[in-house]
This record gives C-alpha cells, structure tokens and sequence, in this order.
C-alpha cells in the first residue's frame, strides 16, 4: 500500500511503441508538470523476439529482410536488447526525476499478458512472440522505476480513463485530460492522453 505521505508525490504515465515510449508526468493536484519522449534502445534492433527470434525457429523467412541465424545468435541477441533497454530506462527515469522539481512516487504502465518464463519459449511461442518485445521495454522502464522507489502500477488501456475519472471526480475525463495539453502545447496525441490518463489513475489525486 502507498503511503499518504507518498501518494501526494507527483505520477508519471507511459503510453510505449516497440522501444519508444511517452512520459507524461502530473502533479498530485492534477498539474501537468512534463512531457517527453524517449527511446530504450539506440543501433539495436527494436523487436528480436518477433524478428530476429522468429527467423531463427523458421517464422517469416519470406518477409523483406529476413535472414535465417543460429536460434542461440536470437537468444543472445534479445539479453542484448535487454540490457541496453535497462540502461536506457535508468538514464532516462534519472533524467526526469532531475527535470521535475516535485517528488515522483509513482509510474503507470500498460498491463503486459502472461509470457512464458524463458526467451526461447517466448520465441517459439507463435503468440507470445508478438508482444513479448514490448513486455520487455515496459518491464525495463518498472524495473528502473522500482530502483527508484517509486510505486509501480500496471493499467487496463480499456479502463484507464474510467480509473481517472474516478480518481478526480470527473464525469468528462476526455476533456479535462485535453485541457492539459492545451497549457504546454502542441503535441498533444492520442499517445499523450492516454499517458497523462495512467498518471490521474495511478496519483489517486481524490485521496490526496
């Protein structure tokens, strides 16, 4: 359970694509404090398990660039991309921390389903490949997160703007959340809402 004391901290929402991923960051009185993008991964390739990985057991070899490599070369590969993807959590978590002059308690990250336990089996798995690249940058950003101390929660993207609702009070969610992005300014997507969303959900701003 999050402390009163850390439940006034401010909250950061992630909306990711593939190693990207958009921070947006609000206050516990419901203040958006920041907004930025950032990338896990730099000169690697961004989905070894779906690509790399899939090549490796035979799967979509007749695809453009596809290239068949030894399924120990996908594995290696995918610890790679792993560790660099932690790094770049940590460095960019650190960087936020230092931008916000606020405490941050907690961060909100999309729900990932259940992947099986190893990285080949993850691999091999038709459906488990599709997703599980994704799992594992969100899991470097809670990962990095939980280092910090901050509170991790995991969000229903369906659910997550009725959870903020709930959190403030507000029957019209879509256009509070849209007023935000009004006072920082363009751009202000899909992408954005839905992070700024997770935060209001995750900062329990009505028992602040």
């Amino acid at each position: 359970m999050v402390s009163a004391r850390n439940r006034k901290g401010a909250a950061v929402g992630v909306a990711e694509n593939g190693n990207s991923a958009v921070l947006v960051t609000v206050g516990h009185d419901g203040k958006l404090l920041d907004r930025r993008s950032i990338d896990l991964t730099e000169g690697l390739p961004t989905h070894p398990h779906h690509h790399e990985g899939s090549w490796a057991v035979g799967r979509y070899l007749n695809t453009p660039g596809a290239r068949a490599l030894p399924l120990a070369d996908a594995i290696a590969l995918v610890e790679r991309v792993r560790e660099a993807a932690s790094r770049g959590a940590q460095e960019a978590l650190d960087a936020l921390a230092k931008a916000v002059d606020v405490q941050i308690a907690h961060i909100s990250l999309r729900v990932s389903p259940e992947l099986p336990p190893t990285v080949e089996e993850r691999i091999r798995d038709n459906r488990a490949q599709t997703f599980a690249d994704t799992a594992m940058y969100r899991d470097a950003i809670a990962d990095a997160a939980k280092a910090r101390g901050w509170a991790v929660h995991w969000y229903d993207r369906d659910r997550v703007f009725h959870d903020a609702a709930k959190a403030i009070g507000k029957k019209d969610i879509e256009a509070f959340v849209q007023t935000l992005g009004k006072n920082m300014g363009p751009p202000w997507q899909a992408k954005h809402k839905l992070a700024a969303a997770a935060a209001i959900a995750a900062s329990s701003l009505s028992s602040a």
